[in-house]
């Protein structure tokens, strides 16, 4: 293969791509519109109750469905068998009498990490939920095309294996992604058993990328701070931020499985306080800056690309999204935030923001240190106690609720009334239950920003990379 270039501008194949031609077709606006009517008569599982809604009026619409995928399928000829496979779920789904809907055939037959080629494009239909977006499993149809570049193919290949990471855009879409949802993930749909393993995960670049774009412009105007030119290229450059995100949403994934990892809680099904969520998925982050740090000194400009859209998404946009109950995301945007404020590489002064950029990778590595260090130490301390160690971590940079029983310490903790060995599953429930919805509270600065940039936040629900923003009122 020949050496590609350090420099990762380039996007690979027009976005003018056959997805976008595919949606104005007309077999794709009648399945969208039977998807559509569908979904109020689905339940939270996805069933439909035939005794409240005429068995006549949803086989018209299933055979809608049924008619238009079959319809589209000879435009995806590399989804043939998966889209063979949707059909036959469907008509079982049918044939069950709507009962709890199982498209685990059809998921087995979706393969699309096999096929990472640039540009080429998806119809998937599913029963899903849609994380971040809509919580039932309802009936999804989804446009999407592939992104992978050269450069990230050969990342991918000789640096950071990640054979099951698809990143894809959006090209049209039901209503369950018009939310916040920027995954497509296999353990959404609606199966009958769960399959050993999962071979795929999907990430819309494009709406990551555009959300940042509105919420970190936001945040620079409204927050007075001056930012290197590359960094303000990055904000207006879509093309160049979905870029960015691909190469970030890259390392970030593969690092769930990467390292000293005395627990992982995405990979093992337990409960855990939260904060031990926000960790994880900020040692994920910082990761992915400390290889961009690496790849910036090796002549890779995407590397320092990446570093301003970690330092901005997790500062402006994570802390002030979503609720406060348990928001891991926004814990771990916090505390960067406290963590550079601490060590002096930003200031909040005479009313702007002010961020050292000549300091501000080597302080961020090192909070990526002292994470990595809480991880290694780990695999030596029983799991009580390793809550505890990080909590301590937690809290030197960010303040506790006033209220916390956490905050006080172990002997606050219900370690007496669960003492014996047999009991540890109880004074695990009983450790977590002792922790507050909004355990660490946002700070002054926070709680006066998140309604600066209230509107913009909303206004980007449903985004992607074509889109214009609602309206922010």
């Amino acid at each position: 293969m020949e050496n590609l270039s350090p420099t990762l501008v380039a996007a690979g194949k027009s976005s003018a791509t056959t997805s976008a031609r595919i949606a104005q077709l007309p077999a794709w606006e009648r399945l969208k519109a039977a998807v559509e009517a569908l979904r109020p008569l689905q339940a939270k599982d996805g069933s439909i109750d035939l005794g409240e809604h005429a068995r006549e009026q949803v086989d018209a619409h299933l055979d809608t469905v049924l008619a238009a995928v079959a319809e589209l399928a000879p435009h995806f000829p590399h989804d043939a068998a998966y889209l063979d496979a949707v059909l036959a779920d469907l008509r079982r789904w049918a044939d069950s009498g709507y009962a709890v809907p199982d498209f685990l055939d059809s998921l087995l037959a979706f393969q699309p990490a096999s096929q990472r080629e640039d540009g080429l494009s998806h119809l998937v239909v599913f029963p899903m939920y849609t994380q971040n977006g809509n919580p039932n499993r309802n009936l999804e149809a989804v446009l999407l095309d592939v992104v992978w570049p050269d450069w990230l193919a050969e990342l991918e290949r000789t640096r950071f294996d990640n054979p099951l990471f698809v990143p894809i855009t959006f090209t049209d879409f039901t209503a369950g992604y018009d939310t916040n949802s920027a995954v497509l993930f296999p353990e959404t749909v609606a199966v009958r058993e769960v399959p050993e393993r999962f071979t795929w995960g999907g990430i819309f670049c494009d709406r990551e990328a555009a959300r940042f774009r509105a919420v970190s412009t936001a945040a620079v105007q409204t927050l007075g701070l001056e930012i290197p030119e590359d960094a303000a290229e990055l904000l207006t450059d879509q093309q160049l931020a979905q870029q960015t995100f691909v190469l970030w949403d890259l390392i970030h994934d593969r690092t769930h499985s990467h390292g000293d990892l005395p627990f992982d809680p995405f990979m093992i099904k337990q409960r855990s306080p939260f904060w031990m969520y926000g960790l994880e998925e900020l040692r994920c982050d910082l990761t992915a800056f400390k290889e961009a740090v690496r790849l910036e000194k090796e002549g890779y400009e995407q590397g320092r690309k990446v570093q301003y859209a970690i330092l901005f998404d997790r500062m402006f946009r994570f802390p002030v999204s979503g609720g406060r109950v348990r928001n891991y995301d926004g814990l771990g945007g916090q505390l960067l935030f406290s963590y550079l404020h601490k060590h002096d590489a930003l200031r909040w002064t005479d009313n702007r923001l002010r961020i050292d950029w000549d300091r501000v990778a080597e302080v961020t590595t090192d909070l990526c240190a002292e994470i990595e260090t809480l991880y290694r130490d780990g695999i030596d301390r029983p799991k009580t106690a390793h809550w505890l160690a990080a909590y301590e971590l937690v809290s030197r940079y960010l303040t506790p609720h006033p209220a916390s029983v956490w905050a006080k310490g172990a002997d606050a903790l219900p370690f007496a009334e669960h003492s014996s060995p047999s009991d540890a599953k109880a004074l695990n429930k009983a450790l977590c239950d002792a922790v507050l919805p909004d355990e660490f509270p946002l700070s002054m600065f926070f709680e006066a920003l998140a309604k600066k940039l209230a509107g913009v936040i909303d206004s980007t629900k449903g985004i992607t990379g074509t889109s214009e923003l609602r309206s922010a009122a």
